[in-house]
């Protein structure tokens, strides 16, 4: 028996980020719709992403390291989240793997 992926979930790890040519690469190949943790992936060809605006999280940890730096304690700050997300369709790939949505 042979078992085929519908579609496929690729997190925002660094180990797929390091293999993004490939999993895209094999993903389009196969005609697996693919969402992935990452906007570099639709980018590079891939289907569809959906995480942190880096930008903004990039800037939400400056502003930490700032406030660290001039003496608040780490223990005041408070808990953050992404504040932005992303959400980026690569119109190409998904016409090219037959998409069943209507892209307009």
């Amino acid at each position: 028996m042979q078992l085929e992926a519908g579609a496929l979930i690729v997190s925002q790890k660094l180990f797929f980020e390091s293999q993004r040519a490939q999993i895209v690469r094999l993903a389009a190949r196969h005609a697996v719709p693919t969402i992935y943790g990452s906007r570099a992936f639709p980018i590079e060809g891939g289907l569809i992403s959906y995480g942190a605006d880096l930008t903004d999280a990039y800037r939400q940890i400056v502003t930490f390291v700032s406030r660290i730096l001039k003496g608040e304690k780490t223990a005041d700050l408070p808990v953050q989240q992404a504040s932005k997300i992303e959400f980026i369709i690569n119109l190409k790939t998904a016409k090219a793997i037959g998409s069943p949505f209507r892209w307009h």
